[in-house]
């Protein structure tokens, strides 16, 4: 138990970053047939159970809205107990989405912060963080040009696959996605490994594997541990599902290793479907 304990503690940072902006790791091609997407995920840190977190999201012609939620359980709520909630909407254009507006909760034993964004045109219109960050003075500054050419963390998770290629391999994964949490600017590489046939309750099919990368940008302190170990990660991989009625892909799974261990999410319920068919279930 001791040692549970220690890895739990350990893995405090990460958990936080994770709800806030579960799965950092953007949508849609030219036609956007109406989807929905439903997935509930565990969290596990080497082997251990530490939480779980939900999913929901509508594509609707050529919008799209996606809620997010997740928190930790078992030993690790009784370590810090995290939780998180986030949701993003906006339009589907040819390019990828472009979100109107973000917003994002997380608490733990510690504080509550709050981010809110209003967005246009894949820049940054308004943002309020609170309370701010007691280190911003030190932060590398973010400057207007890092606030446009962007997309939100929860945005992100929704990425376009051009018109003519297939949605699963190399044209689902190779892309550089351009984040902007209201805090932190960072992008996320990804690059195709392989696909694998998977199988969890609502979905059996393909997944294209893709490993990442995170490549900080600004508003991160110069001197963070954490940030450090975050960029020079190379273990870092996210499964990508496809969506063929809105033409793009999804994460299915997600593992990374962080200073205790390996931080993986993986789906226990992953459902994909037409709006109508959603709605008679």
């Amino acid at each position: 138990m001791a040692r549970v304990s220690f890895v739990l503690v350990r893995a405090r940072g990460a958990v936080r970053g994770l709800a806030a902006s579960l799965l950092t790791l953007a949508a849609a091609g030219p036609a956007f047939a109406a989807e929905t997407l439903k997935a509930n995920y565990s969290l596990s840190l080497i082997g251990f159970s530490i939480g779980h977190a939900s999913a929901q999201g509508v594509f609707d012609g050529r919008t799209y809205r996606i809620d997010i939620s997740m928190r930790t359980s078992g030993l690790a709520s009784l370590v810090n107990d995290t939780r998180g909630a986030a949701t993003a909407a906006g339009a589907l254009a040819r390019g990828g989405p472009q979100p109107s507006r973000y917003a994002n909760t997380t608490s733990n034993s510690y504080e509550t912060r709050t981010v809110r964004m209003a967005l246009a045109g894949n820049a940054v219109r308004a943002v309020e963080v609170e309370p701010t960050p007691w280190d911003m003075p030190v932060r590398i500054p973010v400057t207007e040009g890092n606030k446009t050419h962007i997309t939100d963390p929860v945005s992100a998770l929704l990425m376009t696959v051009p018109e003519n290629e297939p949605l699963t391999g190399p044209s689902a994964c190779n892309r550089t996605i351009p984040v902007f949490d209201g805090v932190t600017r960072f992008d996320v590489t990804l690059q195709y490994v392989e696909t694998r046939m998977v199988q969890t309750r609502g979905y059996e099919g393909p997944v294209s594997v893709c490993a990442a990368r995170y490549t900080p940008i600004s508003g991160h302190r110069p001197d963070s541990v954490s940030t450090r170990f975050m960029a020079e990660n190379n273990d870092i991989t996210v499964w990508l599902a496809p969506m063929p009625n809105a033409h793009m892909v999804v994460p299915y799974r997600l593992a990374l290793r962080t200073s205790a261990g390996m931080l993986v999410v993986e789906p226990a319920e992953f459902r994909l479907g037409g709006r109508r068919q959603a709605s008679e279930q």
